[in-house]
Order: structure tokens, then sequence, then C-alpha cells
């Protein structure tokens, strides 16, 4: 106990006198950037379990895309359990010449079983609870479509067919989370009118939901009977496995967010390290003192042991505190793009924050202070003697175990842990020999005057140092320019890589009998007619002799490939944004017309090849055919394509509707309003509004990085720092003997001023060129765009690195230049 309360006073003195400053600012940026990540996931998931039956709005839920047998609810009533469905499909909603789309739920009586749905008056006013659902005729909509179509309570909307009188104004549904993303607006119908409408036709996209409640009993009892009778398509979402797809997309983002906020944690940790040295080398004498009154090699071992074990818990818990602060502002840029109320985050992401914390102690700071116990106490008399070796080859082993396991830890997945740890030490050596070869041919520039050549000396002289702060800075600032300059560059590219008059809007849901009015519609108005592709909805259920399952896939995507259903379509001859790029299309006097021609993206992802037979269920019916070619797909070009196509004579024969694009000039609403008119029935797709949500989404989860990558520049902060502090006992005496030959204090200043301009510089040239690089992989590798590098990239990285890092280092280095050159020779003699 006396141990431990003279480590406490230790750690006071050294606190009470700024030793402790940097390793404390380093180890609260690693926690707490790692702690904002882990309690805003922490969040959601909460979320998700708490209200996992509100969001199904029931207890147990039998999802398909075609109608499910009548067997499903006569069993479940059976059992005793409480049944109502609910029907959703995407429609326009009609009102005058405004036109919208929106999600449609046809609800039957008793909805919603769990939760509740609250409607409300009059927009934004009081709401309260709806005790039945909506009368025959009468519609509720959201906040949003009430807005966009100007509605007023008791106005009428058209949705196919039929006519509905708006009735109340949805404020709440308990099952509103369809993905991680929020949908569309909303629209409230009776199921009983939905016949009326004429939207449930072939090829129609409808989700058919079967929802159930009960007993934990029953419930379990029935997912047991209704599991072996599911057919593909079909699928059971209970309480334990709700909204799969949130699940799936918040572990993917906050796996990409952990590995973004370890970047500050790796450069948090040189920091620790170089803040750990500099204290080593300014207790030496201390703890020479120490032994020379007696204690021993292990008291002093211990008495710093403890001394920054206490301090790691006292940062790491600051640093959780920031981190329970930075996640209300991420959860903030992040609320339109979560759909549940997030309740508060727990604890466990605050124990792993601490656990982060002193493991980079452990790792970083613990090597260098392994040598503090064996300083001898002849160092009393003669100080000269240094530092006693520490850890050596097994420091390093450590510290590299320690960064390995916390990425492997925050990878979730040994193989994506392994690339990012492979890929960061590839990057970290290739800019530290960059680096080193800048700072070498700077040094060859030898006629900018004394002060430049002091400067640039000190960087040769510590070189290792040198490369540390630039590459640290240089990760920072890539970071934030790759945020912000490269994704609009990137977003920019992509909108002018469209053709001037590509497709932007699309129709779905053309019956046969409208292809010919729908010719003469557009001929009628003077716009190009365009093509109409016919479409028939297939599943994939066998790849040669062997039946497939999403369980067979590892891959996400190839999963929801298995449990959706294709649209399958069928022509003669190719589109001209069609590529083969394997395999033969068919002549256009086929003689055989079992083939399939297959995109190759897909095709890649289930792993077909050519000559592999697939079979589909259309319509109930099977049908099989040999895949004799691959194409690459333009779907840039807005056109009209499919994942699989067929010679005609295959699909003919099972019911069809139809697909088209086409361009609609700036100021033809009139056109759109009038089609709609016309054809109540059909779908249409606003591409640009698509775009928009879509760049939306993208500015808003870019935020979110961005705010965890400003960890990182503060990281590369305490790395400069740290580094001006392990050389400011150096400096001091470098300056002391220039002034004593005769410099004066601003000559010395601007040698500091070119040293650190030199490091920002050189940081923001890396930066510039790692953005540059990772745009043009993107580019190229990813997007398939062309990129022309923006010069304003190198001018703001370095820019900003050349002013910000000078004023940094000059702000870190003036103390030195305010101790009388006296004072520090009577301290040397």
């Amino acid at each position: 106990m006396r141990e431990f309360r003279l480590a406490l006073r230790l750690l006071g003195r050294d606190q009470r006198a700024g030793e402790l400053l940097l390793i404390g600012l380093a180890l609260i940026i690693a926690v707490a950037s790692v702690t904002t990540v882990g309690f805003f996931a922490d969040r959601v998931h909460r979320a998700l379990n708490r209200q996992a039956n509100q969001l199904l709005g029931a207890d147990l839920v039998a999802v398909a895309d075609r109608p499910l047998p009548p067997e499903f609810e006569t069993e479940a009533r059976r059992r005793g359990l409480a049944v109502t469905r609910m029907l959703r499909f995407p429609s326009m909603v009609i009102r005058g010449e405004k036109n919208v789309l929106a999600s449609v739920k046809a609800v039957a009586g008793g909805y919603p079983l769990r939760g509740e749905v609250r409607i409300a008056d009059r927009l934004y006013g009081a709401d309260r609870p709806a005790t039945d659902i909506p009368a025959r005729g009468t519609a509720w909509v959201d906040e949003r479509l009430f807005t966009q179509l100007e509605l007023a309570i008791g106005d009428v909307v058209n949705l196919g067919t039929a006519q509905f009188r708006v009735a109340a104004i949805l404020t709440h549904e308990p099952d509103s989370a369809i993905g991680f993303i929020n949908s569309g607006p909303r629209v409230y119908v009776n199921e009983s009118d939905l016949a009326a409408t004429g939207l449930v036709q072939t090829g129609s996209r409808i989700r058919y939901r079967l929802q159930l409640a009960g007993a934990d009993a029953g419930i379990d009892a029935y997912r047991e009977w209704a599991l072996p009778r599911l057919e593909p398509g079909q699928r059971i979402e209970g309480i334990r496995d709700a909204r799969p797809e949130i699940r799936s997309a918040l572990d993917r983002a906050e796996k990409f967010l952990n590995l973004a906020a370890l970047v500050s944690v790796i450069l948090a940790a040189v920091a620790i390290a170089l803040s750990a040295r500099r204290f080593l080398q300014r207790h030496l004498d201390g703890c020479a003192m120490m032994r020379c009154v007696g204690a021993s090699q292990g008291l002093v071992m211990r008495l710093y042991l403890m001394h920054f074990a206490v301090m790691g818990i006292v940062a790491s818990l600051l640093g959780c505190t920031v981190g329970v602060l930075a996640q209300l502002a991420l959860s903030y840029w992040l609320a339109s793009l979560a759909s549940v109320q997030l309740p508060a985050p727990g604890w466990l992401p605050a124990l792993h924050g601490v656990a982060t914390g002193l493991a980079l102690l452990l790792g970083f700071a613990l090597p260098p202070l392994a040598a503090i116990g064996k300083v001898p106490t002849l160092r009393v008399l003669r100080r000269e003697l240094g530092a006693p070796r520490g850890m050596g080859l097994a420091g390093y082993a450590l510290a590299f175990a320690v960064i390995a396991g916390l990425i492997l830890w925050k990878a979730h997945d040994l193989e994506l842990g392994g690339l990012v740890l492979g890929g960061f030490v590839a990057a970290m050596l290739v800019a530290g020999v960059v680096t080193w070869l800048l700072i070498t041919l700077l040094a060859r520039v030898r006629n900018r005057g004394v002060a430049w050549r002091f400067g640039i000396a000190n960087l040769r002289r510590h070189i290792l140092g040198s490369i540390l702060q630039v590459v640290a800075l240089g990760i920072g600032i890539m970071a934030l320019l790759t945020l912000t300059l490269i994704r609009g560059d990137l977003l920019k590219a992509w909108q002018t890589s469209l053709p001037p008059h590509a497709p932007n809007r699309f129709i779905v849901n053309i019956q046969p009998d409208q292809i010919r009015p729908l010719a003469e519609f557009f001929a009628a108005r003077g716009v190009v007619r365009p093509p109409v592709f016919p479409m028939v909805r297939g599943r994939l259920i066998r790849i040669n002799e062997r039946s497939v399952a999403s369980a067979d896939y590892v891959d996400d995507r190839a999963k929801r490939l298995i449990d959706r259903e294709f649209n399958l379509s069928w022509a003669t001859a190719m589109q001209a944004d069609n590529e083969i790029v394997s395999g033969r299309w068919w002549e256009a006097t086929a003689a055989r017309a079992d083939q399939f021609s297959m995109e190759n993206g897909i095709a890649e992802t289930l792993g077909v090849r050519i000559g592999d037979v697939l079979t589909f269920d259309v319509a109930g019916q099977r049908v099989a055919g040999t895949v004799t070619s691959l194409r690459k797909v333009d779907w840039d070009s807005f056109n009209v394509n499919f994942f699989v196509m067929a010679p005609p004579g295959l699909l003919e024969r099972y019911p069809a509707s139809h697909i088209t694009s086409f361009y609609l000039p700036p100021g033809r609403v009139d056109l759109l309003n009038a089609l709609v008119q016309a054809f109540p029935n059909f779908l249409l797709i606003d591409v640009a509004q698509i775009m928009a949500q879509v760049q939306k989404m993208m500015d808003q989860v870019a935020r979110a990085v961005q705010f965890v990558f400003l960890f990182t520049l503060l990281a590369g902060l305490v790395v400069l720092y740290a580094a001006i502090a392990s050389t400011q006992d150096e400096r001091l005496y470098q300056a002391t003997i220039m002034r004593t030959l005769g410099a004066s204090r601003a000559q010395i200043t601007y040698a500091n001023l070119a040293e650190f301009a030199a490091i920002g510089a050189l940081s923001g040239l890396l930066a510039a060129a790692g953005a540059n690089a990772l745009g043009f992989i993107l580019a190229i590798k990813v997007l398939n765009l062309s990129y022309a590098f923006n010069g304003a990239v190198w001018l703001v990285g370095v820019g900003c690195g050349t002013a910000g890092i000078a004023a940094a280092g000059y702000l870190g280095t003036r103390r030195v230049l305010g101790i009388a050159p006296l004072q520090v020779l009577q301290r040397i003699a």
C-alpha cells in the first residue's frame, strides 16, 4: 500500500510538471476514436434488440414475393396465434398534376400486432394511436407525401385506377425500417381496396407479409412447423433475426469505421512511444537518486508500472467520456440513415476503450520504461551515462503484436485484418522511403540562407523522427483530402460520364396490351419511341445438377441474388451497350432456344461459367438453358439491361410485363403528368431523384468518416508535439550554443520555421499524392471512370500542411527561445 501511495505521489508530481501531457493526450485520442464508433454501433444494436418485435410489427413474420399458401395462415389460427396480413409495393400517388413515387402498404384488420401506428389530423400536429386500419376508400399518408403533394385532410388522391380520400397523416409506424436506409414516402390503405387499384398484375413487385403474435411457446412451435415448408422466395423473420439487412449494413459500417479509427490509434501509439522515451530520459537522474538511497531495481520498476497503470486508466476513462460526447455528433450526422430510435449506449464499448488504452501503454510505453529500473547509481556523479538498454527487439515485437492484435480484433475478420495490416505496413514503408528521399533532396538546396540550412540539417539529424512526423501527419491530411476534394471529383466524373441525353426515367409494369398505346402516346407528343423490353420473373434453383440455396454462398451479394427473383428477358440482337467477353451471342435464326447469356459480374459472383446449365423457376415451371455467353454491361448508360437474357422461343409462353427507359427533357413535366394520367398502373422511377438520394447518403456517410478521421489528424499533431518534446532539451542546448556564438533570436526562429515548414510541405505533398493515387485507383478499378488529377488537391495539401504545421511547430518551440543562455550553460556545468 505504501508503494502505491508513493506511486500516486510521483504521478501527481509528474502531472503538475506536465510530464504526462502528451502520453495522456495520445491515449485520450486513441480511446475516443475507438469508443466513438463503438458507442454508436452499440446504440443501434441495442435499438434492434430491444425493439425487435416492434420493428417487425409482430412476434413472427412470414415474408414472400408471391402469395403464401393458405395453410400458413390456417395453421397459425389453429394454434391460437393472432394473425394479420400486409402487402407492400411501390406505386405512383397522383393528385391533379402532381405525382410522387411512394411505398404503399395494404393492411388487414388487426394490424399491427405489436407496437402502434400513430396518426394526426394536421401537419406536425399532436398525434394519437390509431385504433383501427384505414376505412375503405380512405388513405393515410405520411408527412413527406402530404407536403410534396400539398395535400389537406379530405383531399382525393389517385392510386392506380382507384381514388382515395386522405383521412389522416401518418406520423409513426412500427415496422418502418425496410433496411438501414429510410425508404420513400408512405401510404396506408385497406387491403380490401387493393383489387380496385388494378396494381396487382403480372410483374408487380409485391412483398407479402403474414404477421403473427402470441406466446413464446406457440411462436416457436409455429416456426418449427413453417421452416421445413418454406420454398425459395419465402423466409421467416422473428425477434431473434429481425432486420438482418440492417444488422449486415451496420456490421459493415462498424467494421469500416473501426478500421478508420485504428489509424488514429496507430499514430497515437507512435506518440506514446516518443513521449515514453522522453519520459525515460528526464527521469534517469531521479531513478539514480532513488537507487542511491536504497531503492531496489524491482521497487523502481513497480513504482513506475503502478504510475503508468493509474495514468492509463484515468486517460482511458477521459477518452471514453470524449467518445460518449463525440458519438452524439456522429449519431446526429447519421440520424437520417438510422431508422430506429437510439437508446443510451451500454458500458461494453467503454471497457473496449480502456482495454485499447492499456494495450497501447503495454506495447509502446513499457519497452522504453523497461530500462528505468536498470539506471546505474553512478549516474548521480556521471550524467554523461546514457539510458540503459531496454527490451531491444522484444520491445519492437511486443509493439507490433499489440497493433496487429487491435487490427484483427476490430476487423472481425482474419483475412480482412491481415490485408489491412499488410497494406498499412507496406504503405508506411513506401511513405517512409519517399520521405527519406525528399529530405535528402531538400538538404542539397543550400543557397537559401543560414536559417534554411540549419532547419533542414535538423531534419536530417533526426531522420527517423522526421519520417515519423511526416508520415503521421500525411496520413491524417490525406484522409481529409480524400473525403472532401477527391470525393467531389469522383462524383463529378461519374455525372459527366453519363451521355447528355441518357434515359432519366424508367417505366415498369407495362402490360402487353399497353405497348401500342404507349408508342402512340410518345409519337403524339413528338418524343422518340423508346424500346420496350419483355420481362418475366424467375428464381435460380439449379446450376448444372446442383440445387442452389443462399446458405451455399459466403458472399452477401450472392446470398441476396439467390434469395430474390431475377428479371429475365429475351432478344434476337444484343444491345449496343453490351459487349461479349466470353462465348458467342446467338444468331438471328438460333437453332436452339435453350440458351442463356449472363452478365459477367453476376456470373463471377455466383460461380457460373460458359457451358453451365441454369434452371429457373418461372411461374411454377422449370426453365433450363446452357450459358453460351458472358456479357459486360455498361450500366451507366441507364438503358434497360438484364442480368440474364435468352433467345426468342424460351420464355415467351410465360406471363410477362414490360419495361422501358426514356429521356425526359427539362421542362416537360406536362408529358410526365399526362403519362401518369393515361396509364395509372405504370410505376415511374426518377433516376435523377435516386441519384440525389444516393449523393445525400454519401455526403452523410462521408461526414461521419471525416469526423472519425479528425481523430487521425489530432493524433498526427500529437506525434508532431511528441517529436518536438523528445528533442526539446537538445534544441535548448543548440539554441544556447548558437546564441552564444552570435546568432540572433530571429535567426533561430527562422531556422525552426524552416524545419517545420519543410515537415508540413512534405506531409502535404505526401497527402496530396496519396489522395490523388487513391482517387485514381477508385476511379479506374472500382468505378470504371476516367480520372483527371486535381491540381487543387496539391495546392490545398501542401499549402495547409506548410502553414498549419509551421504554426504548430513555432508554438511548440517558442518556449525554448525564452530561456536565457546563461541558465542553460550553468545547468550544463
